[in-house]
């Protein structure tokens, strides 16, 4: 079995600090030194957050005493935040009847109150509770209440924790994609706010998807990032979560040595500070990976006191990992009947739980192969039915897909940002150098004129004169170099995502083509053991005739569907062979909204679309490819009157499709004559999102079948490498779209 035990940290922003003993001595300091009442229960909250990431019971304590202050002098903001987080430490110590108490209590406070920034923290906690109950739609509604408040209220601070929040229940219910998004909208603003504690719950928990899509090497990275972290800023709940998770990374590395360690080094720090939960899964993980060398008698006797530790929890995943490391126990020795009832158990606890990952069909696969053994075959088919449900799901091509191109675009983000650093750096260190050469040559000039019937003298600061001269462009060719690696580097990194939308892109019509090919052979079949038979049924043969004529079609159609995408793929690699001649732009721009309106027109014979032109009269030729720049034309008056088509269909009243197309000539802040094309629709429009992927190439908005993503690319690469123009887009979503193509003018 691979026993992977996800273990999720919520995160709640209570603004920690980077050294929490030390801060913890100030505040019992200025606790002491407090002028009034309400000052010091403000200060014992921040104590209170403090004890949260180093001891549960410290910090139940004190909130159930501070609660009884607060109220004695009738402080309603004290008492709220008071409640809030005894019912945040209370969800990790497994009281979810005293969270649900106490939630709701101080959910009203703020609301009378309308003190927004708490009520957001308010629903980002109910999203923690609900999250290690693992109702993860529950715990999602919630944040996303809270997201939209702190969104509307600009209370950035909160946003981080709750974008985490929202990745960590949508990883658990194996949406990766929408997983890995929130989780990097929440490192990416906590990197922008310096804010290392979120930086840390992030990354574990960043980690956690990537050892689900099973990137073990991306995981380990992060989970020792998460540990360093955590442990500048003392945050222990986060350390001991990474060594926790980091059991399961290698134990697929085949290191089970290390594996036990750090679960045992897990399980420690999850008892001195108080967590249940994650005490019992590290021991489960400790004696799974003693079963598996083969040490069963210490196995059982470790996870027996997992099980006693994680019922004491009340967490229902945790109570799952247990028991069902012991199932894995018992089975890996044959004791098929005596593992049953563990795997039973650890079912039983997720009945009202929202979990379903790919571990969830794992361990029912091993269930069904226990019913096997021991001969309860309606069980072992049902419950094996239930496993490849989950596989299927959880492993569709289309979440996979979606998972590594948000890891590629996150990464290569992120390798372009240091590339421009490093340049920038080099950069700077050339202009450095620069200067210390031209401040040296005027030292020499210097000391040229003041000592001129020296010769020997100037002779020598000309020798050194020459020595700097020579480090300089040994210097300058060490950074074209580098410059030209980090290029190298850039194109790499593009070239694989080139590849990958490549393979995905062909293989979804070769799977239609291998599909209905399969069929048709079947249907041959038919027909051959219908022609043999004695009496014939002539209805049934040409039913089959017509779907073999139907498949035959659809396979004619995504051949085409194929070639079309190769076809693309070689316009967009080869090399222009055109002429560039003077060309009339604005005939030449007529000439192709002509072509686009029938092509529409003969697709579509009842839709209507108003094509408005301004053309300047004094328009001079330019020198492009004709041929070229028409393909740039007709793709971009498609794309605008398939946008216009678009939200015709949307049935949005009193709504006239219109494109206006422009041309005009005009002088750059340079000072360089431009002419200018501008094609502008007022159809669907762009997010922000999408207008930073359009000149992708594979990037596409339509259905499947409709566009290969390759139109814009090669659009781009044709103005702005074969004509030394620009092509550039704004857009406003549900609004409008302009593209303005610009060609400068030579004479």
């Amino acid at each position: 079995m691979k026993y992977l035990t996800i273990l999720t940290l919520f995160l709640v922003n209570l603004s920690l600090s980077r050294a929490q003993t030390p801060q913890l001595d100030s505040l019992d300091r200025l606790i002491r030194q407090a002028r009034t009442d309400t000052g010091r229960i403000n200060r014992i909250n921040e104590k209170i957050m403090l004890l949260g990431q180093i001891n549960l019971d410290s910090a139940i304590a004190l909130s159930l005493k501070t609660i009884a202050q607060a109220r004695q002098i009738n402080y309603k903001v004290g008492e709220g935040v008071a409640r809030m987080r005894l019912a945040y430490n209370y969800s990790f110590k497994g009281n979810y009847a005293g969270a649900k108490a106490n939630l709701p209590l101080a959910e009203s406070t703020f609301i009378s109150l309308g003190d927004t920034a708490r009520l957001i923290k308010v629903y980002n906690t109910y999203g923690a509770m609900y999250g290690m109950q693992s109702k993860y739609d529950s715990s999602i509604t919630f944040l996303e209440k809270g997201m939209a408040l702190a969104q509307q209220t600009a209370h950035q601070s909160d946003l981080a924790s709750i974008y985490l929040n929202i990745g960590i229940s949508y990883d658990m219910l194996s949406n990766r994609p929408q997983a890995l998004l929130y989780q990097q909208k929440g490192l990416t603003l906590a990197q922008a706010q310096n804010d290392v504690n979120t930086q840390a719950y992030c990354l574990v928990n960043m980690a956690n998807t990537y050892k689900l899509m099973g990137n073990w090497a991306g995981a380990e990275r992060r989970y020792k990032q998460a540990i360093e972290l955590a442990k500048q800023a003392g945050i222990r709940n986060v350390e001991l979560y990474a060594y926790s998770n980091l059991v399961d990374v290698y134990g697929q590395l085949k290191a089970p040595q290390k594996a036990y360690t750090f679960a045992l080094r897990a399980a420690s720090l999850g008892k001195e500070t108080g967590d249940l939960a994650i005490q019992a899964t590290s021991l489960a993980k400790a004696a799974t990976n003693l079963a598996q060398q083969k040490k069963f008698v210490e196995a059982e006797s470790l996870n027996r006191q997992a099980m006693r530790i994680a019922d004491a929890s009340g967490q229902p995943l945790n109570i799952h990992q247990a028991y069902a490391a012991m199932g894995t126990i018992l089975k890996t020795q044959g004791r098929y009947a005596s593992a049953i009832p563990y795997y039973e158990r650890s079912f039983d606890a997720l009945k009202d739980a929202d979990i379903y990952d790919s571990q969830t069909g794992e361990i029912y696969a091993e269930l069904s192969d226990c019913y096997e053994k021991t001969g309860n075959y309606p069980k072992a088919l049902a419950t094996y039915k239930t496993s490849a449900a989950i596989a299927d799901s959880v492993r569709g091509k289309e979440n996979v897909r979606k998972a590594t191109e948000l890891t590629m675009t996150y990464e290569f983000t992120k390798k372009q940002q240091a590339a421009q650093a490093e340049q920038q750096k080099q950069n700077a260190l050339s202009r450095t150098r620069q200067l210390a050469l031209t401040a040296g040559m005027g030292l020499m000039l210097v000391l040229a004129a003041v000592s001129f019937y020296a010769y020997r003298t100037k002779h020598k600061a000309n020798a050194l004169l020459y020595q700097q001269k020579a480090a300089l462009e040994q210097t300058l060719t060490k950074l074209q170099a580098t410059q030209t690696q980090l290029i190298h580097s850039e194109k790499m990194a593009s070239l694989g995502e080139l590849t990958a939308g490549i393979a995905h892109e062909i293989q979804n019509p070769l799977n239609f083509v291998t599909n209905f090919s399969e069929v048709s052979a079947e249907l041959l079949e038919d027909i051959r053991e219908e022609r043999n038979k004695g009496q014939r049924d002539e209805a049934l043969e040409e039913e089959i005739l017509d779907d073999l004529s139907g498949n035959l079609g659809k396979i004619k159609y995504h051949g085409g569907r194929a070639s079309s995408i190769v076809k693309s793929m070689l316009e967009h690699s080869r090399t222009s062979t055109g002429h560039k001649q003077l060309t009339d732009l604005n005939a030449l721009t007529s000439k192709y909204i002509q072509l686009a309106y029938s092509s529409l027109k003969a697709k579509n014979k009842t839709f209507d679309v108003t094509i408005v032109t301004t053309f300047s009269p004094t328009l001079d030729p330019v020198e492009i490819v004709p041929q070229e720049i028409g393909r740039v034309l007709l793709n971009l008056l498609n794309n605008a009157l398939y946008a216009v088509q678009a939200k015709q269909q949307a049935g949005l009243a009193g709504y006239q499709p219109t494109v206006s197309v422009s041309t005009n000539e005009r002088t750059s802040q340079l000072g360089r004559r431009i002419v200018e094309i501008q094609i502008r629709d007022n159809g669907t429009g762009m997010s922000e999102l999408v207008l930073a992927k359009i000149f992708q190439p594979f990037y596409t908005t339509k259905p499947p079948g409709q566009g290969t993503g390759l139109g814009l690319s090669l659009s781009y690469d044709i103005i702005t490498k074969g004509h030394g123009g620009q092509l550039s887009v704004i857009s406003q979503e549900g609004e409008f779209t302009e593209f303005r193509i610009n060609f400068p003018v030579t004479t």
